[in-house]
């Protein structure tokens, strides 16, 4: 096997024993979809599907000084985590550019999980590395200890329940705690990528394939099926949630991309990028920075990542990911656009589609809210 041959999932015999219409996703070999992506959107929205997440990044950061470094590393404030619970943050370059945004799970009182994205889980590896010099901390690359499998969607907690005796009911969303579900021993968290409820399941390798047969065979009555990528992007546009490479990049900082929240300048010690990313909350308070909202078709055309986004015959944005919507029955976008034409209801407002300018209603974010 050649070195460029993508990598292949714990799962992957079981992909392709169900069909599953495989592609190379950031070196991974990954099911983009088993049948319709329509039918696994769906089934996530009403019932439940099953999610191979396994090619997501795991760094174990260890040590007196765990919670120290991760503070100097991210932008977020981890030391204030507490056991058994995660924080979404971002991971940002001296000038303020994202590297990356992460999930970071504190497991232990001087142990915590980061979990980066695929396509950028060596970026993150090589720059905590670089950033724990003068930390008494570890920071060991856990990318093949683990398997990861979601299973997301309104019947995701009765059919887990079925399978462990973990207090499901007291985990809270982002948190995480250690369990056995099918007799396999997991790190059981309520987080997901989707917009529902759910859980994502750190186990090891080896047992992946066990615990992906008891969910399916628990999940059957309820309806749940295995789902690929493809429905897990319109999933997550739906629910308004940033893809790395479309709405989060280097040429963007956390203010840039409307979420200056993650950034805890409040926090002990200084943190790569406070300098540059205290300019940039400056600019974007004086300044309003182009705006992140949703646009939805008032036509069938769908637009994708890079399109123009028009107003009075004037280029006033971007789209950055774009996709019909099973949920709403019209496409759907995302995109930057400047200030003056973000308030929800802009009229005049419109998506060049090689060349046609085609009318796009302006709308808040997320499209979809799940109800509680």
């Amino acid at each position: 096997m050649s070195s460029n041959a993508p990598r292949r999932t714990a799962l992957d015999a079981v992909h392709r024993s169900l069909g599953a219409m495989m592609t190379d996703f950031a070196g991974w070999d990954m099911p983009l979809r088993y049948g319709s992506e329509r039918d696994e959107h769906v089934a996530v929205r009403t019932r439940a599907g099953l999610f191979d997440l396994s090619h997501m990044g795991e760094i174990t950061v260890t040590g007196p000084q765990a919670a120290a470094l991760l503070n100097h590393a991210l932008v977020g404030n981890i030391a204030s985590v507490g056991v058994g619970r995660a924080r979404y943050t971002m991971i940002c370059r001296a000038d303020g550019g994202i590297l990356d945004d992460l999930i970071v799970y504190r497991l232990a009182e001087t142990e915590y999980m980061v979990v980066a994205n695929a396509s950028n889980a060596q970026i993150v590896l090589d720059a905590l590395t670089g950033r724990a010099a003068g930390f008494d901390a570890e920071v060991r690359d856990d990318r093949d200890a683990y398997a990861l499998l979601a299973i997301q969607g309104p019947e995701s907690p009765g059919i887990l329940k079925s399978l462990t005796d973990a207090d499901l009911d007291g985990l809270k969303y982002y948190a995480g705690l250690p369990g056995t579900v099918a007799g396999v021993p997991a790190l059981i968290a309520r987080t997901g990528y989707t917009g529902e409820d759910g859980f994502e399941l750190f186990v090891a390798p080896s047992d992946a394939e066990k615990l992906w047969q008891a969910l399916t065979e628990a999940g059957a009555p309820a309806g749940l099926v295995p789902c690929g990528l493809s429905c897990r992007d319109t999933l997550r546009l739906e629910a308004g949630m940033p893809l790395y490479g479309h709405e989060l990049t280097t040429s963007l900082t956390p203010f840039d991309a409307g979420l200056g929240r993650v950034v805890k300048f409040e926090k002990e010690g200084d943190f790569v990028g406070r300098e540059a990313l205290e300019a940039a909350a400056g600019r974007a308070a004086a300044n309003p920075p182009r705006v992140l909202v949703g646009l939805v078709a008032e036509g069938r055309r769908v637009p994708r990542a890079g399109f123009a986004v028009v107003a009075g015959g004037a280029v006033v944005g971007e789209v950055t990911s774009g996709a019909p919507s099973p949920t709403l029955g019209r496409p759907i976008a995302m995109a930057y656009v400047d200030a003056a034409h973000a308030a929800p209801g802009t009229a005049g407002v419109g998506v060049d589609i090689r060349g046609s300018h085609e009318p796009y209603e302006v709308v808040a974010l997320p499209f979809y809210k799940r109800q509680k």
